[in-house]
């Protein structure tokens, strides 16, 4: 059974940004839920989602949130799954603020970080994770990856058409 990806936002605000994280899932039939949570305002209810998720059937979690974006390193303490954080760009900062909270983790308690406002890449990354032990998922990857390059040849080959 293919495990699920949880996708945790820290508002409702977040949610035009992490769209596209499902459509990414959606394509690689990876299912899926999404949730709002704070690591400020609702702590305890991030604590036990984390701390339960393997036990529900998720693979990979994913955290979205801007500002002090702590949630995905709260999320990490609170869970041996692999935790994948979007920074939000959300304030007068441009996301930096948000990137920094995200990436700088100590030492035990790691976080993959995607670029700001990155949710595709956060979505692809969850699916390579779970590629890693399960073989159709990693077939679909493989295709996916296979149409990227072919895109690209046909870019160059009409580029090459056109600029003699």
């Amino acid at each position: 059974m293919t495990k699920k990806v949880a996708i945790i936002m820290g508002s409702d605000s977040d949610l035009p940004i992490v769209k596209s994280a499902f459509s990414e899932l959606e394509s690689y039939e990876i299912p899926f839920e999404v949730h709002i949570m704070s690591a400020h305002r609702s702590p305890k209810l991030v604590a036990d989602f984390a701390g339960s998720a393997k036990e529900n059937g998720f693979g990979v979690i994913i955290a979205a949130a801007g500002k002090a974006a702590h949630l995905a390193g709260v999320i990490a303490g609170h869970t041996t799954l692999p935790v994948i954080g979007i920074p939000i760009k959300s304030s007068t900062l441009d996301g930096l603020d948000a990137l920094l909270a995200t990436v700088q983790m100590p030492t035990g308690i790691p976080v993959a970080t995607v670029a700001i406002d990155g949710a595709a890449n956060a979505a692809i990354l969850a699916v390579q994770i779970l590629a890693v032990s399960d073989d159709a998922i990693a077939e679909r990857l493989a295709v996916k990856k296979a149409e990227m390059e072919a895109g690209v040849v046909a870019k160059d080959k009409n580029l090459q058409e056109n600029i003699k």
